[in-house]
């Protein structure tokens, strides 16, 4: 039987396929993609993601290891500045491999723990950890639609 740091562990890496399939399939010219009047395009929605895991990896589950200058979050609005494919891609593998090294480590414990974050209260770790499988998710759901309907 697995442990519940392995299950969520394998939660974590089947939510992750989504957002892997998709960017196997983007070009650097989809990167300035957006969807109609929607003010995020491809590039700032990958970095955003990457950005927000980092955070989250710092701010929910203690990492001091993790240094993040979550530019997406800062300037709140896409800058356009998101457009270099390799670097993006690379970005997002370092979010994933940390995240998912933190996860690792959570003893059994770990996930009844309270923690508190100004974004979404008191919960606990597993609670908090849906956040972040959920936040990835949905953002692989919007690029799948960008990527499909949108235009620079």
């Amino acid at each position: 039987m697995k442990t519940r740091t392995r299950q969520l562990l394998d939660i974590w890496a089947e939510a992750r396929t989504r957002l892997q399939k998709q960017l196997d399939l983007i070009s650097a010219e989809d990167l300035r993609k957006k969807l109609g009047n929607a003010p995020n395009s491809i590039g700032f929605l990958l970095r955003h993601m990457a950005d927000v895991e980092l955070l989250f990896g710092k701010n929910v589950f203690g990492s001091p290891d993790i240094r993040v200058i979550a530019k997406t979050v800062i300037d709140k609005k896409d800058t356009g500045e998101w457009t270099d494919l390799p670097a993006l891609r690379h970005y997002l593998q370092e979010a994933g491999d940390a995240l998912c090294a933190i996860i690792a480590q959570q003893s059994e414990e770990d996930w009844e723990k309270e923690i508190h974050t100004q974004e979404f209260g008191t919960k606990t770790l597993a609670e908090a950890f849906a956040r972040i499988v959920s936040h990835t998710a949905y953002h692989a759901g919007q690029i799948a639609m960008i990527q499909k309907y949108g235009h620079v």
